[in-house]
């Protein structure tokens, strides 16, 4: 004020109930050790502050900043000169809860860990995976073990994890044996629990059972198939939104 606008320092000094000597004795005194290092420590905080993008408080602020720097200050002292500055977290919005879908039918877990058949086409199991194809885009593949020889009756892949790639699968399967008429258990996929899903299994006289929620191990031997097999596409092979043959390993 007394240089912007002229105004006597005695004159400010009496407002603010100061001796012009304290505020002289401030004006020509030299920085402690310890303002100079605060000054260092706030370039450095504010450096991590933006290159996080103001997501980090105090907390994990100081953490970094003992990681990069090799010192050891505590969370309560970084927490006093974040307060000075004016520096805070940015909460991040909160991402929507997944909405689960209502299933359309549910069906009782009738397979109930058994998993040995005394024939083919006694029990069938089926599930659809996620794997990346050699550019990086995600394919999907439904298959149905049968749990007689643990072998792949038939399966499908497609580029979208749609009704579409698990009708086809099973319709594959149903031209291949006719007149089959297994026990055919899944989880409770939104495909599986469909309608549509469920008219194609009367229409062939099938009985269906599902997993319980959350329980993967009650489709043990169709989880433990994806984990053994893999699959390897023909070189020359395109892939569009329709199924695709592929050779399975």
């Amino acid at each position: 004020m007394n240089r912007e606008k002229g105004y006597p320092i005695e004159k400010i000094c009496n407002i603010l109930y100061l001796n012009r000597s304290s505020y002289y004795k401030w004006l020509n005194r030299c920085k402690s050790v310890w303002e100079v290092e605060n000054e260092d420590l706030l370039h450095k905080i504010a450096y991590i502050y933006a290159e996080f993008n103001g997501i980090y408080g105090y907390r994990r602020i100081t953490d970094e900043l003992n990681s990069q720097y090799g010192t050891q200050y505590n969370y309560k002292r970084i927490y006093r000169l974040t307060r000075i500055v004016g520096l805070q977290a940015v909460i991040r919005r909160k991402r929507p809860k997944h909405q689960r879908s209502t299933p359309e039918i549910a069906a009782e877990n009738i397979l109930n860990r058994e998993f040995t058949a005394e024939g083919l086409n006694e029990k069938w199991l089926t599930d659809v995976t996620e794997f990346k194809y050699d550019n990086g885009e995600k394919l999907y593949l439904g298959a149905i073990l049968d749990l007689k020889d643990k072998g792949i009756v038939s399966f499908a892949i497609g580029r979208n994890n749609n009704n579409k790639l698990v009708f086809d699968t099973f319709d594959l399967a149903v031209a291949k044996h006719p007149d089959a008429r297994p026990l055919f258990h899944s989880d409770r996929g939104f495909q599986y629990t469909s309608k549509l899903f469920k008219a194609k299994l009367d229409k062939a006289g099938m009985k269906q059972s599902m997993s319980r929620v959350g329980r993967c191990i009650d489709n043990g031997p169709m989880e433990g198939f994806w984990g053994i097999r893999y699959l390897k596409p023909e070189k020359s092979m395109v892939l569009l939104d329709e199924t695709a043959p592929a050779k399975l390993c």
